[in-house]
């Protein structure tokens, strides 16, 4: 059952941030783009998984004896919390880059910024 709700959580996100990302606003773009990030990150942590703990796996068990619990692989969500920093800098810069856009053509309009170039 967990399994079904992150499937259907990670897809809805996705089908969000597409349909963020082809919206005429940049605004609207940047946000769709943080979205899939983020739903990336929710599928990683999914793909992680919970796998029964070993000894070996984790030194700090080893002497628990033989009801040792089950664990999540910490290499996996570290790499998801540094996802996490990194796209909130880049969505931080993608909205101060667009407030600049906005200034220099008083729109955000993507269509309108393609054609006056």
């Amino acid at each position: 059952m967990t399994g079904v709700v992150l499937a259907a959580t990670v897809g809805t996100l996705f089908a969000l941030g597409t349909f963020l990302l082809l919206r005429r606003d940049l605004i609207r773009v940047v946000w769709g783009l943080a979205i899939i990030s983020q739903a990336a990150n929710v599928y990683l942590l999914a793909m992680g998984g919970i796998a029964p703990a070993t000894a070996e796996s984790v030194p700090i068990l080893a002497g628990h004896g033989e009801h040792v619990p089950e664990t999540a692989d910490p290499l996996v969500q570290a790499l998801v919390l540094t996802a996490i920093v990194i796209g909130f800098g880049m969505t931080a810069f993608a909205l101060v880059l667009s407030y600049r856009v906005y200034e220099e053509h008083d729109t955000l309009d993507v269509t309108e910024l393609g054609e006056s170039e």
